[in-house]
């Protein structure tokens, strides 16, 4: 993996960039589409790659692996050829499903034992097998396994976490760096920074991940329930410290306000479950704002749904039509609802980066932030 930046906005800290993968380039900021379960939901690879145009997409490791198992994944030649997509793929580790699964979940040194939430079957995830999953998931960009503490979180607890993510880290590495590639094409592991909403164990984790040299690097443990503030202040103080020739990913972040202020302090990849999730409940982002597709007030409302967009569904149906079929239960209204949205957020990115290299994005950005968050 190559990571070249091409341009720095002279008022912040945001910046534009491009990431070459075996399957394809990644120009930064990017925002990666949530495929859980090997899908973005309500989405066809041909939409993603032309509708929405996505560059890079996600997959999780604890779901792949429970379902549909490693055995058909490796039979169909990894999760490219399995799910049809050709462009880049990044997978989570696993580690922030194990988190979320406290009642069935227990964490130690050796790793984390879970049941599975499908059939209840007892599993072990240590940093060599999970290591040894992403191998045959064979994704392009791999997380190593950490532990995601949750918000709030006791400063002691938080300090044994980081202690113990670093030492897993490790391990990771190890593991990766003495096994192979299964298929023909280069994997990149990132590493995780951790250390909740205390800035003294942001630090220590920050300069502990960075020693590592990896290719990229990763910041975790944000965007779980702390306020936006906190959130932006973590990451400004990590952003300080990792590399400045590497890619940034900050995970699982966030709303279209979240990505813009992080875009400014230096982040260049983001992943958020948010704009599919919501489109699913009708609620769309646009550029000028929030719209709950249930409220009655778009009932008689003939207008398209985005008519200066360039994507299909936003010219060709309008607001009263959505809201039917999303107030009906029909299918339909999730996935105009959910190609919107995603279109929206890979147009956010694109026009982010377009005004970092024309050096606007600092004044673009403040503008649209008053907009982005406002309920229509």
């Amino acid at each position: 993996m190559e990571f070249t930046l091409t341009a720095q906005d002279p008022l912040s800290k945001a910046r534009a960039g491009e990431l070459v993968t075996d399957h394809g380039v990644i120009q930064t900021p990017i925002f990666m589409p949530v495929g859980t379960a090997g899908t973005v939901k309500a989405v066809h690879q041909r939409e993603l790659k032309n509708d929405i145009k996505a560059q890079i997409i996600l997959g999780n490791t604890y779901h792949l692996y429970l379902r549909p198992g490693l055995d058909i994944i490796e039979s169909a030649g990894g999760l490219h050829k399995f799910n049809g997509w050709e462009g880049p793929i990044l997978t989570d580790s696993g580690g922030y499903q194990v988190y979320s699964l406290t009642d069935v979940r227990k964490i130690k040194e050796e790793g984390v034992t879970f049941r599975s939430h499908v059939d209840g079957s007892k599993h072990l995830f240590t940093p060599e097998n999970v290591m040894d999953i992403q191998r045959v998931i064979g994704a392009d960009i791999i997380m190593a396994f950490d532990e995601c503490t949750p918000y709030p979180c006791d400063y002691n607890y938080a300090k044994r976490s980081i202690e113990m993510t670093h030492r897993w880290l490790k391990r990771c590495c190890d593991r990766f760096d003495n096994t192979q590639p299964k298929y023909d094409y280069n994997q990149t592991l990132f590493p995780i920074v951790q250390g909740s909403v205390y800035k003294d164990l942001r630090v220590r984790s920050a300069e502990v991940i960075a020693s590592f040299e990896r290719e990229g690097n990763a910041i975790g443990g944000l965007s779980v329930g702390e306020p936006a503030e906190e959130m932006y202040a973590m990451t400004e103080i990590v952003c300080d410290i990792l590399p400045q020739s590497k890619p940034r990913y900050l995970m699982g972040v966030g709303t279209p306000v979240n990505i813009l202020e992080n875009i400014a302090l230096g982040i260049d990849m983001f992943d958020c479950v948010m704009p599919t999730r919501n489109a699913r409940n009708g609620m769309l982002f646009t550029k000028n704002g929030i719209l709950n597709m249930r409220n009655k007030k778009w009932e008689n409302d003939f207008s398209p749904i985005e008519a200066d967009s360039d994507l299909y569904a936003d010219t060709q149906y309008t607001k009263a039509y959505l809201r039917h079929l999303i107030h009906s239960g029909e299918m339909l209204g999730a996935q105009i609802a959910t190609l919107h949205n995603l279109h929206f957020y890979l147009w956010l990115v694109t026009e982010a980066r377009n005004k970092i290299i024309s050096g606007e994005f600092y004044h673009w950005k403040k503008i649209m932030v008053s907009r982005l968050g406002q309920r229509l």
